[in-house]
């Protein structure tokens, strides 16, 4: 049961990967499923009540699972069969002083006992020889330089080479160090000094940053780390080090090898499925439930002003790409292009019926259609015109770390007063503060906080305009 717990904690910190959903979802979804097995066999009525509460049990039970792939074949089958005597052992003191075991056939648990260790290893051998064969043929590699070619740095790329199903590859080194003093670096090019690494990660667009630097380079370390402040990259600590305000920060758990993230998304392993699910439910219902409404600010829009009723504008999405936002139409002009100013109080360019849904937020509606497409989050960092990111992220330190995530209909600045025009850079300073908060401390409860929060704002909101 503790190393259940302890499998639990680390998904719950651990970077979202297709390895990582493997690993917590196969132990749990093949012992249920062995058990709705057997029960179809035995002729059972899969839907009755002791059926569903006993497979809700079991999922509830082994989730997420604690095998990792990275684990060698004798090592998993001896924890496989460990993890599940210690389950019907639990499940079995369960039913027999429940009684629970009366409502099922003896020979159907007899078998629920037996078959799942034979079908647990037989899913994992097929998830490590699948899985890589998998990522690499889909394109779905993270590519990944490290910066320090020594014994750790060269470890890690050991351990991505042995554990394919990281999906990652590796795209080559930086360090100081001419080629000629360097260990072989693994068939790995030189790709150049280490003030040169934050420009090739922003110009490569690299996902992940691996710093195997030593210890004694702290202020080294800081300096780059501010370098890469105007990327998306994830950046990780392969050295157990922790010198600056983390995003995120974590120790995370590479083919049994520790590195520590510095900058990383919280929208990882079970943190990720959670997000993605809650924001589909609720955009759903709120669509259906908003129809009347959607339909009337469209005739609204249209009859108040010539133009089209939806109003389409690129913005910034997650890791910094670009991505297309809805919005209803407030303004008599459509501005999407290199400059654009932002509205202010009592602007020429808003419609009469354009300031009541802006102030209303009615405006926003549209965007929940983002959201179902991927593109947005209901909660999350608001999406600035791309003309604006451009200039914010020369003049404020950590503009694009709130990149990491989608961005929101709604966010923890807007509900914090930072809503509207932000005239200074100060005040928009003030509001990425709140956006990087935000990343630091996520929860499901924050973000069911602020979408009350926004919801008393739509009533009043004086920074609405």
């Amino acid at each position: 049961m503790q190393a259940t717990l302890e499998s639990r904690d680390n998904l719950l910190r651990g970077t979202f990967t297709l390895a990582g959903i493997a690993e917590a979802f196969i132990d749990p979804i093949i012992i249920v499923a062995v058990f709705y097995g057997s029960a179809a066999w035995h002729g059972e009525r899969l839907l009755s009540p002791p059926y569903l509460v006993a497979g809700a049990l079991a999922f509830s039970l082994t989730f997420p699972g604690n095998i990792g792939l990275h684990e060698n074949v004798h090592s998993a089958t001896r924890k496989v069969v460990k993890n599940w005597l210690l389950f019907v052992a639990i499940a079995g003191a369960f039913g027999y002083a429940s009684g629970y075991f009366h409502y099922f056939p003896q020979t159907l648990l007899f078998n629920w006992a037996t078959l799942p260790p034979l079908a647990l290893i037989a899913a994992h051998a097929a998830t490590r020889a699948v899985l890589p064969q998998w990522l690499a043929r889909s394109n779905a590699l993270r590519s990944a330089v490290v910066a320090g070619v020594n014994d750790v740095g060269l470890q890690l790329v050991q351990q991505f080479g042995s554990h394919p199903h990281l999906g990652t590859r590796v795209v080559g080194f930086f360090d100081d160090r001419p080629p000629e003093r360097l260990p072989k670096t693994e068939g790995l090019p030189l790709l150049g000094r280490i003030e040169e690494l934050a420009d090739f990660v922003k110009r490569h667009h690299i996902d992940a940053v691996y710093l195997a630097l030593p210890m004694a380079t702290q202020p080294r370390i800081l300096e780059l780390l501010d370098q890469f402040k105007d990327t998306t990259a994830s950046i990780y600590f392969v050295p157990d080090i922790f010198v600056t305000d983390l995003i995120q920060g974590r120790l995370d758990n590479l083919g049994g090898m520790a590195v520590v993230a510095v900058c990383e998304t919280p929208f990882t392993g079970i943190n990720h499925v959670v997000k993605r699910l809650s924001d589909i439910v609720l955009s759903v219902l709120i669509l259906i439930l908003l129809t009347p409404m959607l339909l009337a600010v469209a005739i609204g829009v249209k009859v108040s002003s010539p133009g089209p009723a939806i109003f389409r504008q690129k913005r910034y999405g997650l890791d910094g790409r670009e991505i297309m936002v809805y919005k209803f139409r407030s303004m008599r002009v459509c501005e999407n292009g290199g400059e654009i100013r932002q509205a202010t109080r009592n602007d020429e360019r808003v419609t009469r019926f354009g300031a009541f849904i802006r102030r209303t937020s009615l405006d926003e509606l549209p965007q929940f259609i983002n959201v179902l497409q991927g593109r947005m989050s209901i909660v999350g960092p608001r999406p600035h015109a791309v003309a604006h990111n451009e200039m914010y992220r020369k003049q404020i330190k950590g503009y694009m770390v709130r990149h990491k995530v989608k961005p929101g209909i709604t966010g923890w600045a807007q509900v914090n007063g930072y809503r509207g025009e932000t005239e200074t850079v100060e005040k928009m300073r003030k509001r990425i503060e709140y956006d990087l908060d935000y990343l630091r401390n996520w929860s499901l409860g924050l973000d069911l906080r602020i979408i009350a929060r926004t919801a008393l704002l739509v009533v009043k909101d004086c920074n609405a305009y």
